[in-house]
């Protein structure tokens, strides 16, 4: 850990120990409210927490297939908005990056952590355009795409994401309810099927790729539902152009206490409420570093439809107490549906290590 993540980290209240009860000094997240394209890609500083993430599976002409994540955070600190100092953190940015080869057999993880400001961590308002130093995600117009670059100690991404579908609401008008309770709930939008194109290193060996990635967006004041003790999360891009998000809250038994999807195919896209969406685990895997017991082969019920999933790796583990304050098991999963592959993407496991709170 930098002395410069040390010092920082003294005066933050980090993503493990934020509070879950909706708090009146931070914006609510309401139905029905107005969302608008591009803003809505752009930061939202009035609400507790934000984030915006890309994951995806890259194809390299010689060697074994990848998977990746890039991650933006952003926590507002009202306790320090009254502070006239410009280094007091009332915006704080911080960022995951990981790559998965089976080629190596192992995770590449990096993070960072800054104080919004100075033009050096940044997050507009007007669109997507986040940066921590030299890690950067953006939007760009005519033609829209995204643009992605990180720079590690052992690997580095530079990609170009071109969307091939329009953005997908997720709950009602991208209003998605996290418990039962409406004030557990977040502002909601993604991004299936973007076209990938760029370069992977690897150590220090630099590959040209081509893949799919999907992108999450997602803004809360009060996101985790009480007695929850973390989530599963999956974003799958299928093979037929198609596209499937799907989650549970679980409490400290592993009971679901809320659960919800989204199935977009060629019949249009899809909403699926907690009698509808189940999750079955097949096989755990343990961790040595956290003894976290991750469920990381999983069949995932939406209405009619079962996939299961399997892990790239079974080591996905990512350990980000020196920015999030948490460790979680974020991997590249493929989906299969009657024993035959219909899909490649992402799979979060949260709370397993130990309870997350937000």
């Amino acid at each position: 850990m930098s002395d410069r993540v040390r010092r920082l980290m003294l005066h933050l209240p980090l993503l493990a120990v934020l509070p879950a009860r909706a708090d009146r000094r931070f914006d609510p997240v309401v139905p029905g409210a107005e969302r608008q394209l591009p803003r809505d890609h752009g930061a939202h500083p009035g609400h507790r927490i934000e984030w915006w993430y890309v994951t995806g599976w890259l194809d390299r002409p010689v060697g074994a297939q990848a998977g990746f994540q890039i991650t933006f955070f952003r926590v507002r600190q009202p306790e320090h908005e009254a502070n006239p100092s410009a280094f007091a953190p009332r915006q704080v940015l911080f960022a995951h990056a990981a790559v998965s080869e089976v080629s190596s057999g192992r995770l590449r993880h990096a993070q960072k952590i800054a104080r919004a400001g100075f033009g050096l961590a940044e997050a507009s308002v007007s669109d997507l355009d986040v940066r921590i130093d030299d890690w950067h995600l953006a939007r760009r117009p005519g033609p829209e795409r995204l643009l992605a670059r990180i720079e590690a100690a052992d690997f580095g991404l530079a990609l170009e994401f071109l969307p091939t579908q329009p953005v997908l609401w997720q709950g009602e008008g991208g209003f998605s309810r996290k418990g039962p309770q409406a004030e557990y709930a977040s502002h909601y939008l993604s991004w299936p099927q973007l076209a990938v194109k760029g370069t992977l290193r690897s150590g220090s060996v630099k590959s040209a790729v081509r893949g799919r990635a999907w992108l999450d967006h997602e803004w809360s004041s009060a996101l985790m539902p009480e007695g929850a003790q973390g989530w599963d999360w999956l974003g799958i891009n299928l093979d037929d152009g198609g596209a499937l998000m799907a989650f549970r809250m679980r409490d400290a038994a592993g009971k679901p206490l809320w659960a919800a999807a989204t199935l977009r195919d060629a019949s249009g896209d899809r909403r699926h409420g907690p009698e509808e969406v189940f999750f079955a685990v097949r096989r755990v895997w343990r961790s040595p570093r956290s003894a976290g017991a991750y469920p990381v082969e999983m069949d995932v019920s939406v209405g009619q439809r079962r996939f299961r999933l399997q892990p790239l790796l079974d080591d996905q583990e990512l350990d980000s107490r020196a920015s999030s304050g948490a460790i979680y098991w974020e991997g590249a999963v493929t989906a299969s549906e009657g024993g035959r592959t219909v899909g490649r993407g992402y799979l979060e496991l949260t709370g397993y290590a130990a309870a997350l709170k937000i």
